[in-house]
């Protein structure tokens, strides 16, 4: 049982980090739900290669959690470098959508000016504890998904069912 845990683990460490560092990249990012189901996709591969037994849909909704939950503080950490190049590419498609849309609403427009471009601690945790539970139920369903696709399958042993006969030697003593 101490494997599967350590298994368990380690499948969600690789698929939650590579899950994490796609979703953190801008652009890439824009495919943020397919990322995080493709990972725990991955970390249930990985948890089903090397586990001799057939695996249950909740295993694989338990490693999906959390690959969900390590791709969440990856993506965090991954974003931070991206940041300013984010804010600046939502203040350009502000001002064309001002450009085109025609009028927009009042204050709109001073959304990203003063205080709107700084973190704040709340919001970033708020951000966080939503990003994790978005995560994890995606991971969960990435998960079972990739049990029911790479897991092994319960086959019964050929010889189930069947009755041993002893065989006649053709030498019965009448």
């Amino acid at each position: 049982m101490d494997n599967q845990k350590s298994a368990m683990f380690s499948s969600a460490l690789i698929g939650g980090a590579i899950a994490g560092v796609l979703s953190g990249i801008p652009f890439v990012s824009c495919l943020c739900c397919l990322w995080i189901i493709g990972g725990a996709m991955l970390a249930a591969y990985l948890l089903a290669k090397g586990s001799p037994v057939a695996l249950s849909a909740g295993d694989g909704a338990i490693v999906g959690v959390f690959t969900g939950i390590v791709a969440v503080v990856v993506r965090a950490f991954v974003s931070i470098p991206f940041r300013s190049f984010n804010i600046e590419f939502s203040q350009k498609m502000i001002t064309r959508l001002a450009e085109y849309g025609g009028e927009m609403p009042p204050g709109f427009d001073g959304i990203f000016e003063g205080g709107a471009t700084q973190v704040s601690v709340p919001g970033f945790l708020m951000g966080l504890m939503v990003s994790a539970v978005v995560f994890s139920a995606l991971g969960a369903l990435g998960g079972i998904i990739g049990i029911s696709l790479f897991g092994k399958k319960f086959l019964p042993s050929k010889t189930e069912g069947v009755i041993d006969v002893p065989k006649d030697t053709g030498d019965s003593q009448s």
